[in-house]
């Protein structure tokens, strides 16, 4: 197969497919006499697999260690388990970090009059927060 017949098979771009390649995320594939790389069936299933793990957040190097975990048929699941559990964490961890700075937004929103006027809570916050991480004053 082509890169574009793996990539319409697998739902990955044709450009991700290089990129994984290049960092070596999936094998390269094998070049054919007129210099095309050339798939087999394995590298659809790969690819269809990386997509699922990446659609659920998980990285780059996440993704290297399952694909390692999916080939070793003599893996624990306890393994996968410890992998899936860890990204839970840092997805609960976002969560409240979403969470949190929705309910400084919505703050702000609230007390900013939305009229014709300049003063703004919203710009006076996000300048004094600008201010004070370059350790200026904001007088």
């Amino acid at each position: 197969m082509n890169i574009g017949e793996v990539a319409t098979r697998s739902g990955v771009p044709a450009k991700t497919i290089r990129y994984y390649e290049d960092i070596e995320l999936i094998e390269s594939a094998e070049r054919a006499s007129n210099g095309y790389r050339s798939y087999g069936e394995d590298a659809v299933h790969t690819l269809r697999f990386v997509a699922r793990a990446r659609n659920l957040g998980f990285t780059v190097e996440e993704c290297r260690g399952l694909i390692a975990l999916y080939r070793d048929k003599a893996r624990a699941s306890a393994d996968v388990k410890r992998i899936a559990e860890g990204h839970i964490a840092e997805i609960d961890k976002k969560i409240e970090e979403l969470r949190s700075m929705r309910a400084t937004l919505a703050d702000l929103a609230s007390r900013c009059h939305g009229d014709d006027r300049p003063d703004c809570p919203i710009i006076d916050e996000l300048a004094s927060m600008s201010a004070a991480r370059c350790g200026a004053s904001t007088k």
